[in-house]
């Protein structure tokens, strides 16, 4: 089938994901897809990338992080911690069922996510980033002083994070700030595709350029042009999604 809805254990409750197959013919190789900060897995940018590696002959798997899109879980609950390991979930159940993920995609804090959890997904040939951060407490630059200050003393608060009421809460700061990714991309060990906007005011392209200079080669980057951070243009998002699946083509199974 084309499209499938599965779901398996995850972090907090079972995941909702989709695994997306060629049309004909069995697939080269298997991706997974981690999608943005408070995303979900059927966002415009997250379809056509899948979209454009089906076309390429891979199957792709992308999934909601607990607590979001119809994934269980309360995000309240969730953090950094947390979407790694709903990572490496989704990892085991697609290599149980069909095959190891030989290429991890993460767009935004997705991207940071996958950098974070490469390294423990057997099978995995080569990473791609979207607009990540070098550093995933980048997101608490998106939560006003004030917000911070009732989340501290408080323990939790009701934020709004592109224009929806999310409830934060205290451990989701103190997780997030205990990650650190340098030393995770330069033992990296596979081959790295950084993807960036240079005028994306989201995620600034400073970000990449860390990104690039830890990592050891081989690696790659892709400009992303006058795209914006969520790749809300259906050109901008079918281009990278084109892209990466030339890009990937020299790294998985089936080349």
């Amino acid at each position: 089938m084309p499209n499938l809805k599965v779901e398996f254990p995850g972090s907090n409750g079972m995941l909702a994901a989709r695994l997306d197959t060629p049309e004909a013919g069995m697939p080269r190789a298997y991706a997974l897809f981690a999608h943005c900060f408070t995303c979900h897995k059927d966002v415009l940018a997250t379809r056509h990338i899948s979209t454009e590696l089906t076309n390429h002959g891979l199957a792709v798997l992308r999934f909601d992080f607990s607590g979001l899109g119809n994934s269980e879980g309360d995000f309240a609950n969730t953090n950094f911690s947390s979407n790694i390991a709903d990572l490496k979930a989704a990892a085991a159940w697609l290599q149980a069922q069909y095959g190891a993920p030989q290429l991890l995609i993460g767009h935004s804090l997705g991207g940071a996510a996958v950098l974070a959890a490469a390294a423990d997904i057997p099978g995995c040939r080569a990473v791609v980033t979207i607009a990540a951060p070098a550093d995933p407490a980048h997101v608490t630059k998106h939560l006003s002083a004030p917000d911070v200050d009732r989340i501290t003393v408080d323990g939790e608060a009701e934020v709004s994070l592109s224009g929806r009421p999310f409830r934060i809460k205290r451990q989701f700061l103190e997780d997030i700030e205990s990650h650190r990714l340098h030393d995770k991309i330069a033992q990296l060990g596979r081959a790295l595709l950084v993807c960036h906007a240079p005028a994306d005011n989201t995620v600034g392209i400073e970000n990449a350029a860390e990104i690039f200079a830890a990592a050891k080669h081989p690696k790659s980057f892709l400009s992303l042009d006058t795209a914006d951070h969520l790749l809300r243009g259906n050109k901008d998002a079918i281009y990278a999604g084109k892209v990466i699946a030339a890009w990937a083509e020299r790294y998985v199974a089936g080349e």
